[in-house]
């Protein structure tokens, strides 16, 4: 089962933000806390124990408890969720959208990053616990980004009208995605077992929150993981000061403003604005912001208004109703969960970049941030053909462009590469730029116009030597372009498209384990396997 890899600033997929992280840049040091290693997940451990109290850890466990009653959970999964009673235990945690049927193939990717670390944690500090927790964004509402999965080139897409929380969201209307699926999916073994796994999460379960529950569950059941939906009163409760502070003071608005006039001036994008109030007003079919205009608090695009005083005691009757947005996340995740580090990809970590400053105005323990595994998984078949084609590993990830010039010029049986020739005219050229310096400098213009010219002509012979070889190679080019295709579909990279149900159609029950025994959370490289 052969195996390689490539560092993600290699793969040219990821922010320059990310990759100057990985390397440790040292001036972004202000925006994170500890760098993942195992050694920083010492002095982690022991300001997590500080800070956090048995108080919440009950809240947390009966809370889990409550939400895994209709759940068949594995013993180890039953055993963490006891576990977090107990002092000296922690949390990993990643985070995800209840994307239909799990969406992109990254959600494996996470979780299992998840779950490998808390293996590395355990033997290093054998002394604690450490369980895999699975956050589940239940409280988000873009229901366009979650609705569908692709399927080998088809969108397979649930239609439904949007509103409110997509967690409370019922699953009326998930049989006929179903049906669609089936013909999709076809017969045999493990196209029955992704049957059952859609039928028995979207048409058995009520609400989105419950099926993906369920399906997680019945992915990563022989695993430990804990998956958590922080929809919940009890686990708001927990989270009153921080809201209350939130919307009379406005801190995140202030400090993240801050942060994220830092971000600029080191020559990075900031991924999020922040509000002056980051907290959404959620019922059954509503979600949406908390203002304040006019002296009152309001949620927007509605009749209801409160006073300061109406406002906060209704904080303390309903936190039910209160929904942190992506700005107030991470600290609500920090405050219930004894956590120790969010995995999450680019993207995500982006953003917790920019809270760091609110986490410490509001005295909560900053978490280890570290980026989710990454992996191209390739099928036998896929890895011979390619090596027939003679195309690297790293070439792969070329942009198709230069991937289809790269590959013509390895087929080609002439040199279709003229650098030798252009620093070959170059090098000419320079007897006359030193003759225009001892005799009439403003030859030297001249000089230089025809270096350009000669050059821009050999350049111009190049496209069209190469052009001609495309067409008298396109067989060869269409076969390497067709296997690009496969593996990076769209253009882009394979975990960001494809639906895991296309590989567990060729893999099996063979997938996760291979992924658990190989992705290796601190390594930091993405990394490519064959199985």
């Amino acid at each position: 089962m052969p195996t390689d890899c490539i560092s993600f600033r290699e793969t040219n997929y990821f922010s320059s933000f990310i990759c100057d992280y990985l390397d440790e840049n040292p001036k972004l040091k202000p925006l994170y806390n500890r760098f993942p290693n195992l050694e920083n997940f010492k002095a982690q451990i022991e300001d997590k124990s500080f800070a956090f109290n048995n108080q919440s850890r009950t809240v947390l466990v009966e809370v889990l408890k409550k939400q895994y009653q209709n759940i068949e959970a594995s013993e180890l999964t039953v055993q963490n969720i006891e576990s977090l009673q107990q002092e000296n235990t922690f949390t990993i945690t990643t985070g995800h959208q209840l994307n239909l049927f799990t969406g992109p193939l990254y959600f494996l990717h996470k979780i299992i990053s998840t779950i490998n670390l808390t293996k590395e944690l355990k033997e290093k500090y054998p002394d604690y616990n450490f369980v895999p927790i699975y956050w589940m964004a239940s409280e988000d509402h873009d229901f366009d980004e979650i609705s569908y999965f692709n399927f080998k080139g088809k969108k397979i897409k649930w239609n439904r009208e949007d509103g409110g929380a997509v967690g409370r969201f019922d699953t009326n209307g998930l049989d006929a995605v179903l049906d669609i699926i089936s013909s999709e999916f076809g017969p045999g073994k493990h196209a029955e077992q992704l049957k059952l796994w859609f039928k028995e999460a979207y048409v058995n379960h009520d609400n989105l929150a419950d099926a993906t529950r369920y399906l997680a569950n019945a992915l990563f059941t022989n695993y430990g993981l804990v998956i958590l939906d922080a929809d919940d009163a009890d686990l708001k409760r927990l989270f009153i000061p921080n809201m209350q502070k939130e919307l009379v003071e406005q801190t995140s608005f202030n400090k993240v403003n801050e942060t994220n006039k830092l971000i600029e001036a080191l020559g990075y994008g900031v991924q999020v604005n922040p509000r002056e109030i980051n907290l959404f007003y959620i019922t059954y079919n509503l979600r949406e912001r908390i203002v304040f205009e006019a002296g009152v608090f309001k949620v927007k695009n509605t009749e209801i208004s409160w006073t300061k005083d109406e406002l906060l005691k209704h904080l303390l009757e309903s936190p039910e109703c209160f929904s942190p947005n992506v700005i107030m996340r991470p600290l609500y995740q920090e405050v219930i969960l004894p956590n120790l580090c969010y995995i999450g990809g680019g993207g995500e970590l982006a953003y917790w970049f920019q809270v760091k400053s609110n986490f410490e105005a509001q005295a909560v323990v900053f978490p280890i941030l570290l980026l989710r595994n990454s992996v191209l998984i390739k099928t036998e078949k896929q890895n011979q053909k390619q090596k027939h084609l003679e195309i690297s590993n790293k070439d792969l990830f070329l942009k198709r462009p230069s991937f289809i010039n790269k590959h013509v010029r390895l087929i080609s049986n002439i040199d279709i590469d003229f650098t030798q020739q252009i620093q070959h005219l170059e090098q000419q050229f320079q007897h006359l730029y030193a003759l225009a310096e001892q005799t009439d400098k403003s030859f030297i213009g001249a000089v230089d116009a025809q270096v350009k010219k000669q050059i821009k002509g050999l350049q111009h012979l190049e496209k069209r030597l190469l052009k001609a070889q495309k067409r008298k190679l396109a067989d060869e080019i269409s076969r390497a372009t067709d296997l690009q295709e496969q593996l990076f579909p769209n253009q882009s990279l394979q975990e960001r498209n494809t639906n895991f149900s296309e590989l567990y159609l060729e893999f099996g029950e063979d997938l996760i384990p291979t992924l658990i025994e190989f992705l290796q959370p601190l390594e930091g490289e993405f990394l490519i396997v064959t199985i």
